[in-house]
C-alpha cells in the first residue's frame, strides 16, 4: 500500500467507509479524502457505459494502490438496457452531448446515482460501514441533477427512513462545492494516484481530450498548475 507523504495508514479503530469508485479523477480524490479518517471499502459499478472496461481497470489499480480492506465489483445491466444516455448508447454523440430542449447534457444517465447509492447503502449495512463517499461535483461539474447538494440532503433523509433503526450511515460528498482546480490540488496534497485514473467518456486507451469530462479534467489540472498524467489525442 502506498502512503501519501506525511500521512499514516488509517487505524483499525477508524470507521469503515464505502466509496463509490468509478475510476475517475473525482472518485479517486473522494477515496483519498475518505482514507484520512476511514478504512476503505471500494465499490465499482459497471452499467453498460462505453468505457466500462477501462474504468474497471482503473478501479482495480486504485484499490491495489490503497490496499483497500474491502472491494466489490458489481453490474447494473438494466441501466444500459433502459438507455437514454450518450454514455450507454454508442449511436449518440458523447462529445458535444447536447440534448434538444434541455440544459442537462446527453451524458446524463437517468437517475443513475440513486441506483449506485442504493447498492452502496445495502453493502454498507451488511459490512457495518458508517459512511458512503461519492465524488459528486455541483459547482464545477456537468450540471447533472443527481450531483446537487439538495439531492444528497434528500437522499440522507431517505436513508434514515429506509434502513434499520440501528443503522447509522450517511452519504458524504467531500467535493461537491469544489472547483476542478481545487479538486486537483486536494488530490495532489493527499497523494491521490491520478496516473491510475480515467476520465474520458469515449476512448479506452488515449483520451479524446474533447468530451466534457476530458475538458473539465484538463481545466482542473490547468487551474492547479499541475501536469495531467493522462495521454490525450492531438487536437
Amino acid at each position: 500500500m502506498t502512503v501519501a507523504p506525511g500521512m499514516s495508514s488509517p487505524s483499525s479503530t477508524n470507521p469503515l467507509a464505502v466509496v463509490l469508485l468509478s475510476g475517475g479523477m473525482d472518485s479517486c480524490v473522494s477515496a483519498a479524502v475518505a482514507r484520512v479518517t476511514c478504512r476503505l471499502a471500494l465499490l465499482h459499478v459497471s452499467y453498460g457505459q462505453r468505457t466500462q472496461t477501462r474504468e474497471l481497470r482503473s478501479f482495480r489499480e486504485i484499490a491495489d494502490h490503497y490496499g483497500a480492506e474491502h472491494r466489490l465489483e458489481t453490474r447494473l445491466e438494466h441501466l444500459g438496457a433502459i438507455g437514454g444516455s450518450a454514455l450507454t448508447d454508442a449511436s449518440r454523440d458523447a462529445v458535444s452531448a447536447r440534448r434538444s430542449g434541455s440544459t442537462i447534457p446527453d451524458t446524463y444517465v437517468p437517475f443513475r446515482n440513486t441506483h449506485l447509492l442504493a447498492m452502496a447503502v445495502s453493502w454498507a449495512e451488511v459490512i457495518g460501514a458508517r459512511h458512503i463517499y461519492i465524488g459528486a461535483v455541483q459547482e464545477d461539474g456537468s450540471g447533472y441533477p443527481d450531483c446537487r447538494q439538495e439531492y444528497y440532503d434528500a437522499f440522507n433523509r431517505l436513508l434514515r427512513a429506509g434502513t434499520r433503526p440501528e443503522t447509522l450511515i450517511d452519504v458524504v460528498t467531500p467535493l461537491i462545492h469544489m472547483s476542478k482546480g481545487q479538486i486537483v490540488r486536494e488530490g495532489l496534497r493527499l497523494g491521490a494516484p491520478f496516473h491510475l485514473t480515467w476520465s474520458c467518456y469515449t476512448e479506452q486507451e488515449t483520451a479524446c481530450g474533447r468530451c466534457e469530462s476530458c475538458l473539465l479534467r484538463r481545466k482542473g489540472f490547468r487551474e492547479a498548475g499541475a501536469a495531467d498524467p493522462l495521454p490525450y489525442r492531438p487536437t
